[in-house]
């Protein structure tokens, strides 16, 4: 199990909202605190701004999405980008179909990317963009 005898580092634990293994939401879900998520997403997982939130999703769990949460703990699957402006920890089970952005990542044995691994150093979760001459716009 996910995070049995272990402390997460840096991260709250506290749970606020848990979408249990029987429900399935459509839609967006915005929120703050702590999400766990045993269901299925069919929608993005977007944190408040500046919250310091965090997402934990089970082996049971399945987003189809992207996901823009500071703290991420994946243990199900993920079908879209994932954007974690602080670490995202990747345990065995955990699959994700779309890129991965992230400033501090562990990943255990197992563990599936099917995209790109980009490590951003930036603080917010924001989209990094570029003009044509390949200079990084809005950090003059």
């Amino acid at each position: 199990m996910l995070g049995q005898g272990k402390k997460s580092k840096g991260a709250s634990t506290k749970v606020d909202t848990i979408i249990g293994q029987q429900t399935r939401i459509e839609g967006d879900i915005h929120f703050s605190g702590g999400l766990h998520i045993d269901g299925r997403i069919k929608g993005g997982v977007i944190a408040e701004t500046g919250s310091g939130s965090v997402l934990t999703v089970s082996e049971l769990g399945s987003i189809e999405g992207d996901v823009r949460v500071p703290t991420v703990i994946l243990n199900g699957q993920v079908t879209g980008d994932v954007r974690s402006a602080e670490r995202i920890e990747l345990a065995a089970k955990a699959k994700v179909d779309g890129d991965v952005y992230y400033n501090l990542i562990e990943m255990a044995m197992g563990a599936a990317v099917n995209g790109s691994l980009v490590h951003n150093v930036e603080t917010d979760s924001s989209v990094v963009t570029f003009d044509r001459e390949g200079v990084e716009n809005g950090t003059d």
